[in-house]
């Protein structure tokens, strides 16, 4: 079995369709909502982590995209604005996981595989160049 974590957005036509659902009924795909915003008729955001053959996600990412769902694959709920970074591990002094670091070459590099998705990060970045995409 294959995970995975991925954002999806919801145009309005679809925040009242069964959408996760069939992910189960018809593609066998276990998740759990890491976390979620949805204003019914208005717009829908989930991050989600997926467990699942890789032919089944697969699968089920190519009916999310056939169905109008905007799905990143990067799978995390922060964006680091990189152009305005000045690499200063601010950030990386709160995340216990790792997903952010300071790399040989001096320069911050995220890892949203290792993102516990807590948002410590937004809050100790002096530049308020990392914010949550629920927020935004």
């Amino acid at each position: 079995m294959k995970q995975m974590k991925i954002r999806l957005t919801f145009p309005r036509d679809l925040t009242a369709e069964p959408v996760t659902y069939n992910l189960v009924k018809k593609f066998d795909i276990s998740f759990n909502i890491l976390k979620a915003h949805v204003d019914y008729k208005l717009e829908g955001t989930l991050l989600l982590g997926l467990e699942g053959t890789e032919e089944n996600l697969n699968a089920a990412i190519r009916y999310l995209n056939e169905t109008g769902v905007i799905v990143d694959l990067d799978g995390t709920s922060i964006s680091i604005d990189m152009d305005k970074c000045v690499h200063c591990g601010a950030c990386t002094a709160v995340c216990v996981k790792g997903a952010l670091e300071i790399g040989e070459d001096y320069k911050l590099h995220y890892h949203g595989d290792k993102c516990l998705e807590c948002m410590l990060c937004v809050k100790a970045c002096p530049q308020r160049i990392i914010k949550n995409v629920f927020d935004i």
